[in-house]
């Protein structure tokens, strides 16, 4: 009789190449989330990496799942609140991220689902949705501004008068490329959005008279091309978006006061305040000022 030989239990994949496998493989492949989401649990993950990382004194590749405990996640929750300022919303959303993971790796690691049952009971915080507030015509021309005849200044002024005339969060809008305008005819813009979703808008008539003087000053843009780069060429960021915004209301405030006292951001996930892009839709609400 040929005895078999012993077989002995597979290892478990380590905490590093569970992560590598839950974003090249998991997300993009088995789930076909859209790169906005991907892009959103990775930004996630580098926070917490880097926090773990100094809390327990380990570089990534060191740690492992049973250092993901209840008390390093509700630490590093409270760090986005308490020292990042991040807002509920980001919280819960970076919560959400770490605990698709752990669901992903309870799958894959069967012998560490004692703890990660217990870093899945820590719960998300509830929270009051603010009242969406708006500025008024002449605060919003006051954003908005003039261009002195600039490149950068151009670009910043066709971007702010797209945020007002779409009401579009500022992911939509520094991914559009210059095929999603349409000019002739019934002048419109096609966004995309969160989750693949895809909406087209229509333009007024002073944004598409605005959009052609930009293209015309810039020939070099493909159909490909960020409609609204950077200085090298490239797609503006979030934060390009909100710093730039931010220029606009120093001198906007010159104009009027009263602008210092409000808390302006761009539209985004995580909006709280009065946001330029969030008064598209209030405008859009009242014909008559939709006509000047």
């Amino acid at each position: 009789m040929v005895m078999s030989k012993e077989t002995r239990p597979a290892t478990p994949p380590s905490f590093a190449a569970l992560v590598q496998t839950f974003f090249a493989e998991h997300l993009t492949q088995q789930r076909a989330l859209s790169p906005g989401t991907v892009a959103a649990y990775r930004d996630a993950f580098v926070l917490f990496l880097d926090f773990a990382q100094t809390r327990l004194g380990k570089s990534p590749v060191a740690i492992k799942l049973a250092d993901i405990t209840p008390e390093l996640v509700l630490a590093f929750l409270d760090h986005l609140e308490h020292e990042r300022h991040n807002t509920v919303r980001s919280r819960n959303a970076r919560l959400a991220a770490l605990r698709a993971f752990l669901k992903f790796a309870g799958h894959r690691d069967v012998s560490s689902l004692h703890v990660i049952e217990r870093v899945l009971g820590v719960p998300m915080k509830r929270f009051e949705r603010p009242m969406l507030g708006f500025l008024s015509y002449a605060e919003m021309m006051a954003v908005i501004g003039t261009s002195d005849g600039r490149w950068i200044s151009e670009r910043d002024h066709v971007l702010l008068r797209l945020l007002y005339n779409t009401g579009a969060r500022v992911s939509e809008i520094i991914g559009v490329k210059v095929a999603d305008v349409v000019l002739d005819g019934a002048a419109c813009i096609h966004l995309h959005g969160k989750g693949r979703k895809q909406r087209t808008l229509p333009l007024w008539r002073t944004t598409a008279k605005e959009l052609r003087a930009w293209l015309k000053l810039n020939p070099q843009l493909a159909a490909t091309s960020a409609l609204l780069p950077n200085r090298d060429g490239n797609a503006m960021t979030r934060s390009n978006v909100t710093q730039r915004l931010a220029l606009a209301l120093r001198s906007a405030i010159k104009v009027n006061p009263d602008l210092a006292t409000r808390h302006i951001s761009p539209h985004d996930s995580t909006y709280d305040g009065y946001a330029p892009s969030a008064i598209g839709g209030w405008r859009r609400r009242n014909r008559t000022m939709a006509r000047a």
